[in-house]
């Protein structure tokens, strides 16, 4: 990661936790969003995979989200509900959000297919750091667990199409490369938690 992008990750982490300050919780405000420096880690961790014309991409969603009056966080969070609430989610969320084409939702899925299954495979090599993520999939959701599958499926649902471009064909050129997403991310999540690498990471848990 060059210096550049470090000044630019940092510049998108900002402005999603302002945005998810300004996010209303159900039952009040969630403890998570008084907590930066985890914050700032999960995101950050996960920034660090992206290349330089994703990051640009997703920043110019942000600051066009925030000229518009739109929040990216709250309707990543409400698309989720699709899954963990879906009477609430068809009354008062979808009606509100943006509309997602049939193409656009057959693109989205084709990624969290490949996600998914780099998900599955790092729980597989690293059991006792996977049983410390989110459940895996869609279908294992309840009201108070949200998977990673759908979690990754609101924060897709809430990209620019040219973000989702861009976004898609990294997840390619990682399956060319035989790179595991879900294992780079977490990676750079054990170091900031001052491990040397995921082995070290794995015998600590």
């Amino acid at each position: 990661m060059t210096k550049d992008n470090t000044a630019l990750i940092a510049r998108i982490v900002r402005l999603e936790w302002n945005q998810f300050q300004r996010t209303n919780n159900e039952g009040g405000r969630a403890a998570c969003q008084g907590n930066w420096p985890v914050f700032n880690q999960m995101r950050t961790s996960q920034f660090l995979t992206w290349p330089e014309p994703l990051l640009d991409s997703y920043l110019d969603d942000l600051i066009a989200a925030d000229r518009a009056g739109r929040n990216l966080v709250t309707e990543k969070y409400g698309r989720m509900m699709a899954s963990t609430a879906p009477a609430e989610y068809h009354t008062n969320i979808e009606p509100y959000i943006p509309r997602l084409s049939d193409e656009r939702i057959a693109e989205q899925e084709r990624i969290i297919a490949a996600q998914v299954a780099w998900a599955a495979e790092f729980r597989e090599r690293w059991p006792k750091l996977g049983r410390a993520m989110r459940v895996l999939t869609t279908a294992e959701d309840t009201a108070d667990a949200t998977s990673f599958e759908t979690y990754l499926r609101g924060e897709l649902g809430t990209y620019s199409d040219a973000t989702l471009d861009l976004y898609g064909r990294m997840i390619d050129d990682c399956r060319a490369a035989g790179r595991n997403l879900t294992e780079e991310t977490i990676r750079a999540t054990v170091r900031f938690g001052g491990f040397s690498d995921l082995a070290e990471a794995e015998a600590a848990q």
